[in-house]
């Protein structure tokens, strides 16, 4: 899998964390732009935001595919800065809202658990 599938899917979830409040809120998207702004793939991550801040999909198949496509990537550097910027993003308007915390939370202990199980499989078949 590419990186920019893996980019797309951190803008899909930073978009859910956003809404999971239940707007994507003006402090919100400007703390996202200014993150983003030193990121190499900045473009990238933005425009999948942007895409799925107009699409009517529930948060569930936003965070569902995010998830998914992570635990398809693997593990990642990318997954620090990741967390960093979403936790930036559930401060910024408000302070941090307990339904993003929630999602930012479950998607920790889910791609964690994931790269556990997968961990311990490839133990097993050794």
């Amino acid at each position: 899998m590419d990186k920019d599938k893996l980019y797309d899917a951190l803008g899909e979830l930073m978009y859910v964390v956003s809404k999971a409040d239940g707007e994507v809120q003006e402090a919100e998207a400007a703390k996202l732009k200014e993150l983003l702004a030193q990121h190499p793939w900045s473009a990238a991550i933005q425009w999948s935001f942007d895409y799925e801040n107009t699409r009517n999909i529930t948060l569930e198949e936003a965070y569902a595919k995010a998830l998914q496509t992570c635990q398809e990537y693997g593990p990642s550097e990318e997954y620090v800065f990741l967390f960093e910027v979403l936790d930036a993003i559930a401060a910024a308007s408000s302070g941090k809202d307990v339904n993003e915390m929630t999602v930012i939370e479950r998607f920790k202990k889910e791609l964690r658990a994931h790269f556990l199980e997968e961990d311990l499989s490839e133990l097993t078949e050794e």
